[in-house]
């Protein structure tokens, strides 16, 4: 995302995004600071920092002492300056989120199910969209600007693994849900890939703060990713760049999961939840939810291993073969383990990937995500903000679509 203004009053509107970005990327900004990220002018920036106050934008936050010349007055993001909603559309649960104009959870609420049928989906969405209009009131319902939903690509495939009925898969072919929302709400909707979406979430409150150039593996119901690259989300003419789950990787060491019909293994079969659970299953323990282990049952321990060390193998061969192609400075995994498991896991995948890695390659950082279940919701809810409120208006679309929004991170 560009940093770079105008003192042009035709890009008045650009300015006024340039300087909100600024603001958001410091957390609290002077119009010194602000001026130099945005390369405006002094005046210029006091002149929109001063008209986004009084929109209810922005907020004059104290002042900083201490320094050459008068005290700094330092302003923030106005929390009540807009209001978003990001639902996630799971395998085995919906996720319901409400934002502010800062980013910080207003409500959210959750929902299992045992398979995602659309008709279920609209009607848990419908009512969680309800009760977050209803504590919004009227004044924080003319703020909000609209609906962001992530979802997998092929929900309702994979029935091999997921069991799903048939008539699920057939009636997810015929479901329109931008269609259905923008009508139900008569707000703007946008979608997007929930891995995708998980990988805007860290690059706008996350670690994307630090590195400009990272792969972000969802350690979901199955394996997926994003890829970000100079500050901004690659998704590709398909929408499905960095789509891990098929991933060829060598067969798996578990004694619950079928040898490969084929020369190799794709990479959902070892690194993702569902592989963690029927592990769990098979030799008895009768864990539904990854959430259920924690804590962690003490006769889950020695199977939970085996799945981690099974998995981090399978993600760092899937890693090494990523960065041979693309050169990045962090690798952040995140998903629906607990923290206390993904912590476990990211260093037993940081082990294999040194172990594994030949030379010639750069060994980037390995790092854990910073928001685990929450992370597609969150990455939904930017989308409509961004949409209205990020500096970079052009790029807002995938390539070769016109129907898929295309997130850009700060």
């Amino acid at each position: 995302m560009s940093s770079k203004g105008s003192n042009s009053v035709q890009l008045r509107h650009y300015n006024e995004r340039v300087v909100l970005e600024a603001v958001r990327r410091f957390g609290q900004a002077s119009k010194a600071e602000i001026a130099r990220f945005a390369h405006l002018t002094p005046p210029a920036v006091a002149s929109i920092v001063d008209a986004l106050v009084a929109g209810g934008y922005l907020a004059e936050n104290g002042k900083r002492f201490g320094r050459k010349g008068q005290p700094s007055a330092m302003y923030t993001l106005d929390r009540n300056g807009a209001f978003s909603i990001g639902l996630h559309i799971g395998r085995r649960s919906l996720d319901a989120l409400l934002i502010d104009f800062a980013g910080k959870t207003v409500s959210f609420e959750t929902h299992d199910y045992d398979y995602p049928d659309p008709e279920t989906v609209k009607r848990l969405a419908s009512s969680a969209i309800g009760r977050f209009k209803a504590h919004l009131g009227a004044s924080g319902q003319a703020r909000l600007v609209g609906v962001g939903v992530s979802a997998p690509y092929f929900i309702g495939g994979w029935d091999e693994e997921l069991a799903f009925p048939l008539e699920v898969q057939q009636a997810w072919r015929g479901s329109d849900l931008k269609k259905y929302f923008s009508e139900a709400t008569g707000i703007p909707v946008l979608i997007e890939n929930d891995a995708s979406a998980a990988a805007a979430a860290e690059l706008v409150y996350g670690l994307g703060k630090q590195y400009s150039d990272f792969i972000h593996i969802s350690l979901s119901t199955f394996v997926g990713g994003g890829l970000v690259l100079d500050g901004t989300l690659q998704t590709g003419p398909n929408g499905n760049t960095a789509a891990y789950g098929p991933f060829p990787v060598t067969a798996s060491t578990l004694s619950s999961v079928p040898a490969p019909g084929k020369r190799f293994e794709v990479l959902l079969h070892r690194a993702s939840i569902y592989t963690l659970i029927r592990h769990l299953n098979v030799n008895g323990i009768a864990i539904k939810r990854v959430r259920d282990l924690e804590p962690m049952p003490a006769e889950a321990r020695k199977h939970v291993s085996e799945w981690q060390d099974d998995c981090a193998d399978a993600l760092a061969q899937a890693l090494i073969g990523s960065i041979a192609v693309v050169d990045v400075e962090a690798i952040v995994i995140d998903g629906l383990l607990p923290s206390t498991l993904l912590m476990e896991t990211v260093a037993k995948v940081r082990q294999c990937f040194s172990d594994m890695l030949p030379p010639g390659l750069l060994a980037p950082t390995i790092a854990a995500g910073a928001f685990g279940a929450r992370g597609s919701a969150l990455g939904a809810s930017i989308l409509p903000i961004f949409s209205m409120f990020g500096p970079d208006t052009g790029v807002l679309m995938k390539k070769g679509s016109e129907k898929k929004p295309l997130l850009i991170g700060s």
